[in-house]
């Protein structure tokens, strides 16, 4: 059945049955003041009333039936040495270039098993149209067919598609190619997001939940694919503004199959608990820090301007406080406005006795009190300890972040889903625990997802699953002498 002719279907049931609320309520009127029948009477129509309109303004439950993530060919593998000796050979790059990249890449903390398409292999490296189309189907199609063998559902059974990827657009879009190759439905509903960013991936999500709520009970299923198209990013100009998604970005692709946990037939192994979305494109400083652009030779690449920390401390510090509200508990709540209050006097008292500015430390809302794991954007190492460090997390709470960035390089809005395939293969991810994905792009904007496991813990077998199965014992890799967690 069309999904057009079951909305149909399910608006007529609704009408239906608010029309027989309506008899209901009239039959009990009649038999009260006609019939003189007792007053009770009028119990009955009102509990139909109250159940049909409780049935109607209820909001769908968003699960997570489960998610897939990409571990490219051995082939694609590309060490630091060979990186370094690759930026010397392509030629296009001067020596100034090469140095500035080289410090790049070994200050990030990257590791020596990340990957790249197979077009940045070439020297000099190929960056058509066809080799970004190429590395798409390279993504998506295994990761995809991973993630229908995984969940059992089939792509005729989804309703609604998004996809998101910062840099590539091509015609027909990337959603539209999925479609194809999987000959879904002719009613799916297909979205294709881009320049986004980092944060896209939970956009997406926010995308398909909307998606699932409107056509509650005939969109059971919806599919988020988050990948980067490395091979069309590449930039290989002179300006080292643009050139630092060269020493970040690698390869990496991932599908999560999302359903309305009201009619959906498949089991979830979470729940969505909360979405948010903040920007701040209305603010030009921000809005033209990161942005593709073309150089003075006429080389598009993207360009990331100094004083991006000040802009997102400021995105993060609206983000966090509608997102915090939201996710932490009242006594928490209550602690975090106590703490503050007693800071704003302290400040007030010092700046008495000092004249000046006092140097009191403000109190910081426990996120640990609203989530047990996490994933944070991956943007080198020391930034994200750096995040980690304001968000009042440890060590140990940015691991995955951590190992993520070392193990697969920055994968975009990809990145939060192999983190949080990270916290599986450890075994730490146990029914009842909840995972926060942050995520921070262009725009600038960040998103945030709050997630609960309600499935039971897999075993070790599962959690030996995917592409941390033979690595996750040695990420993160310390540097010799570095502390430990």
């Amino acid at each position: 059945m069309e999904m057009a002719h079951r909305d149909h279907i399910l608006a007529a049931v609704h009408g239906v049955l608010g029309a027989a609320v309506l008899i209901l309520c009239l039959a009990a009127e009649l038999s009260v003041l006609v019939l003189r029948r007792h007053a009770a009477l009028y119990l009955l129509p009102v509990c139909a009333m109250l159940t049909h309109l409780w049935r109607s303004g209820r909001r769908a439950g968003i699960g997570l039936v489960d998610f897939a993530y990409l571990k490219p060919p051995r082939r694609l593998r590309v060490t630091i040495p060979g990186l370094l000796e690759h930026l010397r050979l392509i030629g296009c790059f001067d020596d100034g270039s090469v140095e500035f990249m080289s410090r790049v890449v070994e200050d990030s903390g990257m590791g020596d098993e990340t990957y790249f398409p197979p077009a940045l292999h070439y020297l000099p490296p190929s960056a058509t149209h066809a080799d970004a189309v190429q590395e798409a189907g390279m993504l998506f199609f295994p990761t995809l067919d991973e993630l229908f063998a995984k969940t059992g559902v089939p792509p005729s059974a989804v309703g609604a598609l998004v996809v998101n990827c910062s840099g590539f657009g091509p015609a027909p879009s990337l959603a539209a190619i999925i479609a194809n190759r999987y000959r879904m439905p002719t009613d799916v509903k297909t979205f294709n997001l881009s320049g986004m960013g980092c944060a896209a991936g939970i956009v997406g999500v926010d995308v398909a939940r909307g998606v699932l709520r409107a056509h509650a009970g005939a969109v059971d299923y919806a599919v988020v694919v988050s990948a980067e198209i490395v091979t069309i990013g590449w930039y290989r100009g002179r300006d080292r503004s643009k050139l630092l998604l060269n020493c970040f970005f690698r390869t990496g692709c991932a599908a999560a199959l999302l359903s309305n946990t009201t009619s959906a037939a498949a089991p979830v192994k979470y729940r969505l608990v909360a979405l948010k979305r903040t920007t701040i494109a209305a603010d030009d400083r921000g809005y033209n820090l990161a942005m593709r652009e073309e150089d003075d030779e006429g080389i598009t690449g993207f360009t990331i301007g100094r004083g991006l920390d000040r802009v997102f401390r400021d995105l993060l510090r609206a983000h966090l406080t509608a997102f915090g509200a939201s996710i932490l508990p009242w006594h928490e709540k209550l602690r975090y406005a106590a703490a503050l209050a007693r800071f704003r006097r302290r400040r007030r008292s010092s700046k008495k006795v000092q004249g000046g500015e006092g140097h009191v430390e403000a109190p910081r809302p426990n996120f640990l009190a609203a989530a047990s794991h996490f994933c944070l954007p991956s943007s080198g190492m020391p930034n994200i300890r750096r995040l980690a460090e304001g968000l009042g997390l440890g060590e140990r709470e940015a691991e995955a972040a951590l190992a993520t960035f070392q193990r697969f390089g920055n994968q975009s809005a990809a990145s939060l889903w192999y983190q949080l395939g990270y916290h599986e293969a450890r075994g730490r991810v146990r029914q009842g625990d909840r995972v926060w994905q942050l995520g921070i792009g262009s725009g600038p904007k960040a998103s945030s997802a709050l997630w609960e496991r309600v499935a039971a813990y897999g075993g070790a077998a599962a959690a030996d699953e995917g592409p941390w199965g033979d690595c996750v014992v040695r990420y993160p890799a310390r540097a010799p002498g570095a502390p430990l967690a």
